[in-house]
């Protein structure tokens, strides 16, 4: 008997924070997420947020300190929009709230490459990006010899 095995694919991601409302802040107001159900239980507050009633990301309210990028786990979290203008939208409304990016506006992910978006981080730090396959054309790469996103 043979068994036919689907490929995988990413269901959601889980991140650790320090502080869930201000979490919840950046991540529905400052990405758009909807909150799909959250756990207010001193010791254990969760968010479940998603679009169209999927959900993407969770958020745990376990973390005792910042995000640290030299440690094993997480590199980024990488989301994609559809266009370059929405990326260049979702920027305007991150920096609205202040958030800290890595480099000035949209970057390519390498030199002479289509694909690019923007890079910054999270109120814990921890590092995302938003970006698009083709629309970078032309912008600065930041990083020489490897990719825009593994180094910042």
């Amino acid at each position: 008997m043979t068994t036919v095995i689907s490929k995988l694919r990413t269901g959601h991601v889980g991140l650790n924070v320090t502080d869930l409302a201000r979490s919840l802040v950046f991540y529905r107001d400052g990405l758009g997420f909807e909150l799909l159900g959250e756990g207010k239980e001193e010791d254990r507050r969760f968010a479940f947020l998603g679009q169209d009633g999927e959900l993407v990301l969770t958020l745990w309210q376990q973390a005792e300190g910042a995000y640290a990028p030299g440690a094993a786990g997480l590199h980024h979290l990488a989301l994609s929009a559809d266009a370059i203008e929405e990326v260049r939208e979702y920027e305007e409304r991150l920096r609205g709230l202040g958030v800290d990016f890595a480099y000035e506006g949209v970057v390519a992910h390498g030199e002479g490459v289509a694909s690019g978006g923007i890079f910054f981080h999270d109120p814990d730090g921890t590092r995302l990006e938003i970006s698009v396959p083709s629309g970078a054309e032309g912008a600065e790469a930041p990083t020489t010899g490897a990719p825009t996103c593994g180094f910042f």
